[in-house]
Formats: C-alpha cells, structure tokens, sequence
C-alpha cells in the first residue's frame, strides 16, 4: 500500500528545505510593489512584480516601522530577506527584513517627507516671511562663483539697478559638500549688513539641485535675519529651498529682478512724485493765499480797537460783580461769627457739661447693668447646649468599650466591605489602632 502524507506534513517538508537552501536564506531583489496592504497589527503584506514575474511578500511589524518611506503600488525598490513556505497556504513567498526605494523614487520620497516635516514645523508660514526691500543698498549672492546663473543675476541688477552693490559668496552648488558649503556662506553673509540676500544656482536634474533640499539648509534660510530670495533651476524646478525663503524666484535672473526695481520705472515715479509736489505746493500756497487776504480784510484787523474796547467794558462788568459777591460773602459770615460768639453755650460752657454728664451717669448705670444679665442669660443657654452636645457626642460610647473602624477615612459598618489583606484603623477610647484584616466571617 502507498505511503500517503497530510498536506500539512508535505508543506513542512518543503518549508524545510527552502530554509536549508543557502541560496534562498538572504535574497537582494528589485521591482514593483503591488497590492500592498498594512494590517492593523504593523505587518505589511505586498507582492513584488516585474515584467513577467511576481512573488508574495510579508514584511512584520518590526522591520516595517524602521521604513523611511510609505510603501505605496507601483513604487520601485530594492528588497533584502529570504524565501520561505507558508505552511497554511503551501505558497512561497519572500520574508522582507530590508526596502527602500529605486532610484529618483527614493530621492522623491526624501523631498516629500522633508517637505512635509518642515512644514508641519511651520517653516513655510506666510506670515513669518520678510518682505524685501524696494530699494535695496547692498545685495548678497550666495552662488557658485561661474556659470549662466552669477553671470545673470550681475547683468541684470546692473541694467535694472546699477546703484547697488552686489557681494558674490562664492559657493559649491552641486555635490556631496555644496550643503555645507552653501549653509556657511548664508551664515558669512549674516555679518556684512546686507538689504536681501539671492541664493541659488542654474537648472539641472534632480541630483543637481538636490543640495537645494537638503534640511540644513532649509534651517539655514530660514533662521537668516536678512529677507532670502531663492532662485533654484528653471520655474518648473521646486526645491525646499523655495518654500523656506522668503521670495521664490522662477529663475537666478527673475531672482535679480525681484530684488531690485527698475531705474526707468524709479525716474517715472520720482517725475510723478514731482509733478504731484508742484501740484500740491501750487494749491497750498493758493490757499493760503487766498486765507491771508480773508484776514487782511476783516473788520476786527482793520478796527482794532473796537474788539479791544468791547473786551475790556466785559472785563470791568466782570470784576464788579466779583466785588460785590466778595463783599456779601464777608458779611455773611461776620454776622455767623458774632451769632457764635453770643451763644449761651458758648458763654456757660459748664451748665452744658453738668447737664449731660448726669445723663452720661445714669446711661452707664443702665449699660452694665444690661450687660449683666445678658451675659448670664447666655451661659445658662451655653452650659445646657454643651450639656447636650456631650450626651449627642459619638465618642462617649467608646468609654464603654466599643471602638469605630474605618477604611481609607470611610467608616466600616459591614464585613462585606472589607477583604482580607485591607488595611484598617480602629478608634478607640483612647488612642488608634492600624491592623489588616486575616480573616471575616459573616453573621
């Protein structure tokens, strides 16, 4: 008779020999994700494809936390781990301890998670940008110190605005050093008291301008005192630079642009300003003119004198009536004075006090006496309320031997409100007692 075996014994056998195999116990692959799906446990469960292939994927909570990157389908990458059988399904499929993404795809996700990082920081907030000058004395340039990019920017500031002087900080815009190299030249720039500072570099792909997004220089511009504009690339570049200065330029010459003005335009507004001071200047002087022949014209400048004559007779209706208020106020009061001085208290001060200290006498008499007896009347009524407050005194029954047991301040009145190993305190008549409870029996 064959020798059968269970599914279960056959997909064990195999899962054993995948894992004996050298070959399959550390596998490096690349490919596409799909059906990616996250398990509410952390476990991430994908599937890895090519042109012709694909092959299941499991990756467990402990290495899909370490990811730097959301996994999502049709996203390139390179996978470490090794290919086993799953016992219950008989599949293989290949165990991900390692991933990150192919090419562009991981410098991509890097842009997009700084970006968001330091946006949620609030880096990017409009309202914490300097505005740029309109008319700037001094500007810095922090970029490399050839190529299209210095040679625009100095032509065109020196055509739109030749008045202003322009400081190179000559620095590398492109490779592994440039994020350095462009960070201390944004900090160099901070002490030569500069009204805007430009920096950027011409187009190029992604790895070209990457030094542009880089973290540290983000930081950088954004703590700079001096309003930054950047000019990163061509206008369909964006770099994180971009969101953390306070201008972004399209291009290293629409940068210079933005940050001086146009001298034709400046002459076209200093000639209206002109024109408007004349203007203004022509219209005071007329009004004011035309005011000072008003007052040349008036009766009180031509006559004179009549409005001093009519100040003056007010004046003299004025202070007589002030004499005479001063005059009755006096004699009010000398007649106030001398009623005083005839009064009979005034002239006997001693009847007065003999009147009033008999009656003082007799008042004092009466208030002790009343005192007295309300007194008295309250502590008759104070010994018997303390009478009964002591016979309602819940203590006094501890005298006879009884005690009061409490838990956590809470009075016991039940066992069923204690379990062993509690805590207790018992009140007695005298002194307190801290036990714990070893056993309870109940009635």
């Amino acid at each position: 008779m064959a020798n059968y075996i269970t599914v279960s014994a056959l997909n064990n056998y195999l899962k054993r020999k995948f894992e004996a195999d050298v070959h399959l116990g550390h596998v490096y692959l690349k490919g596409e994700i799909s059906n990616s799906k996250m398990h509410t446990r952390g476990h991430l469960y994908f599937s890895i494809k090519d042109e012709t292939s694909v092959i299941s994927a499991v990756m467990f909570s402990t290495h899909a936390s370490t990811l730097n990157f959301e996994p999502k389908d049709g996203t390139k990458v390179f996978v470490e781990g090794k290919v086993t059988v799953y016992e219950g399904s008989g599949k293989y499929q290949i165990v991900v301890t390692k991933m990150q993404p192919d090419g562009i795809g991981e410098l991509y996700i890097a842009y997009e998670k700084l970006k968001a990082q330091l946006e949620k920081e609030g880096l990017f907030k409009k309202e914490l940008k300097k505005p740029i000058p309109k008319y700037p004395k001094k500007i810095g340039i922090v970029t490399a110190p050839t190529g299209a990019a210095i040679r625009d920017i100095l032509s065109t500031i020196k055509r739109r605005f030749p008045i202003a002087e322009t400081i190179l900080f000559p620095a590398l815009v492109q490779g592994e050093t440039a994020k350095n190299s462009i960070v201390e030249n944004i900090k160099k720039a901070e002490n030569y008291d500069l009204d805007v500072l430009i920096v950027g570099r011409g187009g190029g792909s992604i790895e070209d301008l990457w030094a542009f997004n880089e973290e540290i220089v983000a930081r950088a511009i954004f703590a700079c005192p001096i309003p930054v504009i950047s000019a990163v690339g061509h206008e369909v570049d964006f770099t994180i630079a971009d969101f953390v200065a306070d201008l972004r330029a399209p291009t290293p010459t629409g940068a210079a642009e933005l940050a001086v003005p146009n001298m034709v335009d400046v002459f076209r507004l200093l000639e209206n300003y002109k024109i408007r001071m004349q203007t203004g200047m022509t219209n005071r002087l007329a009004f004011l003119k035309k005011r000072l022949d008003t007052l040349a014209n008036s009766y009180t400048l031509k006559n004179p004198s009549v409005f001093y004559e009519a100040k003056e007779q007010k004046l003299s209706i004025l202070m007589d009536k002030l004499s005479t208020i001063t005059l009755n106020r006096l004699e009010l009061y000398r007649k106030r004075l001398e009623t005083l001085t005839s009064a009979y208290v005034l002239k006997n001060p001693l009847s007065f006090y003999e009147k009033d200290g008999e009656k003082i006498n007799l008042l004092k008499t009466k208030l002790i006496s009343s005192i007295s007896v309300y007194t008295n009347k309250k502590g008759q009524t104070y010994e018997l309320l303390l009478n009964k407050l002591d016979l309602l005194n819940p203590l006094n029954i501890l005298k006879k031997g009884y005690s009061v047991v409490s838990k956590d301040d809470k009075i016991i009145k039940e066992s069923t409100s204690l379990k062993k190993g509690d805590k207790i305190n018992i009140k007695l008549s005298i002194g307190e007692v801290n036990a714990r409870v070893e056993d309870i029996k109940e009635n």
